[in-house]
């Protein structure tokens, strides 16, 4: 499992650093200025939980099934908060309506949340 974390934080940092040059780059052109902002937004989530998930793949102290959910959570979230936002600010790009799935957005920060809370819980056990 440590390794599933480890490679998934390492894709996760990587595309946050590609969609960063796109949201600072390709899309300055079709979006505005506050759209802009809620993109890097999703870039930021992202990439701080991506690092989260290199450290936590790292660490040994933890046990593997708070390890397991502690990933499953931020993992759901990283894909529901920033990918809800990515796709919300290219959707006018798109030229289709997606603010059906705006309601999506607080459900992955909920996640990423929840991912915290089991952190914190895990960090507690540890004897």
């Amino acid at each position: 499992m440590d390794k599933t974390i480890l490679i998934t934080g390492v894709v996760a940092a990587l595309s946050a650093v590609l969609l960063g040059a796109f949201g600072a780059h390709g899309l300055e052109k079709l979006v505005d200025a506050e759209s802009i902002n809620s993109f890097q937004t999703g870039v930021q989530y992202q990439m701080y939980h991506a690092i989260v998930c290199i450290i936590l793949g790292n660490m040994s102290v933890l046990q593997n099934g708070f390890k397991k959910r502690i990933f499953y959570f931020f993992l759901a979230g990283m894909i529901l908060f920033s990918g809800s936002i990515y796709l919300l600010v290219i959707d006018e790009v798109l030229g289709i309506s997606l603010s059906s799935i705006g309601f999506i957005t607080p459900l992955g920060g909920f996640m990423l949340i929840l991912g915290w809370i089991f952190f914190l819980i895990s960090l507690l056990k540890i004897k």
